[in-house]
């Protein structure tokens, strides 16, 4: 029910988007119907992609997989997940993507942010609704990625049996 509540609203924002572009210079090269239609089927796989502290540090190990970090590249030098690929969100794009991950079928896991507490120097909590696996998922999907698995606890750093790293200096 929620997500048919979400549906309609984003079909109406849409609707609604649309009607004004109409009266503003149309760009090309921006999307707004496009980017909520992609975000609303996103969101309708990515639930069935969330892992389990265990299945991410399973999957991670796994020949094929790479985790990736799309933080700042000062959040992700100061900790990230041993192991994971950067690049930061910004950068997300054609060619970046291209160079980083040339496979659309490999394997991602994706973590930000909101996936971990006691570590704010590295993790700084944002909104619930702004959590960079948000966008990262959305992006990756529309960029035509379709195996990507996100972490989904909220952890404790000090607890947690993922390892961590800082970036060597």
């Amino acid at each position: 029910m929620k997500q048919l509540a979400a549906v309609l609203a984003i079909s109406l924002f849409a609707s609604a988007a649309a009607a004004q572009s109409e009266s503003i210079s149309t760009n090309p090269a921006i999307d707004m119907p496009g980017f909520l239609r992609v975000s609303m089927e996103a969101a309708g796989v990515r639930d069935a992609r969330r892992l389990s502290e265990a299945d991410f540090i399973r999957m991670s190990r796994e020949p094929g997989t790479v985790v990736l970090d799309a933080r700042s590249r000062e959040k992700f030098d100061v900790l990230h997940i041993k192991g994971a690929l950067h690049l930061s969100f910004p950068d997300i794009a054609v060619d970046s993507l291209q160079r980083t991950i040339p496979d659309k079928g490999t394997r991602i896991l994706i973590y930000c942010n909101n996936n971990f507490l006691n570590a704010d120097e590295a993790f700084p909590t944002k909104l619930p609704a702004a959590s960079l696996n948000l966008s990262t998922y959305v992006a990756l999907y529309t960029y035509g990625y379709r195996n990507i698995y996100e972490l989904a606890p909220l952890l404790d750093i000090k607890t947690s049996k993922i390892d961590f790293e800082p970036s060597p200096r």
